[in-house]
């Protein structure tokens, strides 16, 4: 008599080998089923919690009193509408993503930034080259609205800087 041992054992005598595949079959249902459901879009995401003043989360019933609580209204101040910095002689799109991501989307706040602050963003990006004087110049007069004096002064720069 010959007795196997393991999962795939031939026969019907203690074999386990249908239990695997029983299981296989199950998970890639399951699996299946998983990818449906997330396809049609049933699954709602969960609700973000709310983290307290040092960043540990507060329990439900703190929640529910922030939610129902008449603070005070806060006064949402909409972001401001971004400008087209590539509208300045020396900045490409590429720059502009680089402003965009230390938060400069506008003329004035390009006219407001500060130059050495600038010089190091650009110098890390690896943008050595650049010269972001001139850009400043220009967005300060595009935030007051100075159409022509900008005109002007582009036709006096090259990449951003001025040609002697």
């Amino acid at each position: 008599m010959v007795y196997s041992i393991g999962l795939f054992a031939e026969g019907g005598e203690g074999g386990m080998g249908w239990l695997v595949w029983v299981g296989l079959a199950v998970f890639f249902l399951m699996v299946l089923l998983g990818w449906w459901v997330s396809q049609k879009g049933w699954l709602k995401p969960e609700e973000e919690t709310v983290s307290g003043s040092h960043g540990h989360e507060t329990d439900a019933h703190e929640q529910l009193a922030h939610k129902e609580t008449p603070s005070q209204p806060v006064a949402a101040e909409p972001a401001p509408q971004p400008d087209d910095l590539t509208t300045l002689e020396g900045i490409g799109p590429k720059v502009a993503k680089l402003l965009e991501g230390s938060g400069i989307t506008t003329f004035q706040q390009l006219a407001q930034a500060d130059l050495a602050k600038l010089r190091e963003m650009l110098d890390a990006a690896g943008y050595k080259y650049m010269e972001p004087s001139g850009w400043v110049e220009q967005a300060a007069l595009a935030a007051k609205g100075d159409w022509e004096g900008l005109k002007k002064l582009q036709e006096t720069l090259k990449g951003g800087r001025k040609v002697n």
